[in-house]
């Protein structure tokens, strides 16, 4: 059995509140009208009834007075909307069962029917009317042909009056959902804009209490993130200083001692350490944010400048493609990424390959390519997480420090960029770095 499908519900809160409000007015106006014309309509019955009471009765009390040769030419006076006079029998039918043409019938027997015996029977058709049966003084047959209405007709342009009400009612919601979803709309830009730097605009802390207290509570968090980074950013500074003195008397007493082999040992552990500070705290900044500000640059100089810094140092690496234009970027952040991922290529491949692919909607791609082993696909994310290495030695040839990668992701994610890896047929490994907003 095939489920019976419904409408979608909207997924956005300013489509869900308008549309709750609209249909809630509209119901609302709706039941309002409905109110109103049946108080209308019971209204108009009750003053239709008294006035047939009346126009009836003194109708047929001019009927009866006139002569019978000039009653012909009153007819046409005395009728009505509802209902006209006719000299004659009339036609049978069924009793009166219409609650309407019951009321009309019972009017008309309070009005002439102690003066005139008076008999009422429905006319068959598709509108409801009946006939009213009399004999006058003289004995002419007399006959009350009527429909009854049950009450004031329509005017004409009370569909445009009500069109015009819904139109007014979907404006109004749209502004009002507009000015209640506004707040929530650039607190959500202002979240999204909250990089590495920490230079989001700060919300305006004002409208309504409780918008301004959101706002107040969202920048005053923002300031303690700033805080809380800063601090780290210190704290790593300072142990990054102060290891630089006692690595430095390790290396002047290795280079006094007798023994050349464990003095060479000593020398690679020191070496590797300070690498290992230097990265930790080229990380922590890449966290706080670059201080670089983006400039317009050659991206075609740059990066034969440095390639052409990896064959003076007799390393296999080459570069296909252009821009072909001047960008807008950060040159020490997008060399150092760059770089990260060609030493990570030449590292475990010997060799690496940048590709520049120009793409849709001004975007450009930067891919770093190796025939490497590559990287297992449940690790793919995972490298680019701190201290993360798929090679779990220590050697200073395969497994690094582990910050190469998460250094290149934190400066992507400043310079409004995407960085992923994915592994190559074949063999190998593809890092590809695109480029938004460069013009």
């Amino acid at each position: 059995m095939i489920a019976a499908s419904w409408p979608r519900w909207p997924r956005t809160l300013f489509a869900r509140l308008a549309v709750i409000l609209f249909v809630g007015l509209a119901l609302a106006q709706t039941l309002s009208f409905w109110l109103t014309m049946t108080e209308r309509d019971q209204t108009m019955t009750n003053v239709m009834m008294g006035y047939i009471e009346r126009e009836v009765a003194s109708s047929v009390a001019l009927l009866d007075h006139l002569p019978p040769d000039e009653r012909a030419q009153w007819l046409p006076r005395l009728a009505r909307r509802s209902y006209e006079f006719v000299l004659g029998p009339g036609v049978s039918g069924e009793p009166v069962d219409a609650s309407l043409s019951e009321r009309v019938a019972r009017s008309i027997d309070v009005g002439i029917g102690n003066r005139y015996p008076l008999t009422v029977n429905a006319v068959p058709g598709d509108r409801e009317r009946l006939q009213v049966h009399l004999k006058l003084s003289d004995g002419t047959p007399l006959t009350i042909d009527m429909r009854p209405m049950s009450g004031a007709p329509l005017s004409r342009w009370l569909l445009l009056v009500l069109l015009l009400q819904l139109v007014v009612l979907a404006a109004c919601c749209w502004l009002a959902v507009r000015l209640a979803t506004r707040p929530l709309h650039q607190l959500a830009l202002a979240a999204d804009t909250l990089g590495p730097d920490l230079k989001a605009d700060r919300l305006p802390e004002d409208g309504p209490s409780e918008v301004a207290r959101a706002a107040r509570a969202f920048n005053a968090m923002q300031d303690r993130i700033a805080t809380y980074m800063t601090e780290r950013m210190q704290i790593l500074a300072a142990i990054s200083h102060d290891l630089q003195t006692p690595i430095t008397r390790m290396r002047l007493r290795v280079d006094v001692m007798d023994d050349d082999a464990q003095g060479a040992k000593l020398r690679q552990d020191l070496q590797e350490m300070e690498t290992l500070v230097k990265e930790g705290v080229t990380y922590a900044r890449t966290m706080h944010g670059t201080t670089e500000v983006p400039c317009r640059i050659d991206p075609d100089a740059l990066f034969d400048s440095l390639v052409f810094d990896y064959l003076d140092a007799g390393q296999d690496v080459s570069l296909e493609g252009r821009f072909g234009m001047s960008v807008t970027t950060r040159p020490q952040a997008l060399r150092r990424i760059v770089g990260n991922l060609v030493d990570n290529a030449l590292k475990f491949g010997g060799a690496a390959e940048i590709r520049i692919t120009a793409v849709h909607d001004g975007q450009t791609t930067i891919s770093v390519l190796d025939r490497g082993p590559g990287i297992p696909a449940q690790a793919l994310e995972a490298v680019f997480e701190p201290f993360y290495r798929v090679e779990t030695s220590r050697n200073r040839h395969t497994g690094g420090t582990g910050l190469g990668l998460a250094i290149a992701r934190q400066l992507a994610l400043a310079m409004d960029a995407t960085l992923t890896l994915q592994n190559r047929a074949g063999g190998g490994l593809e890092a590809r770095l695109t480029l938004r907003k460069l013009l």
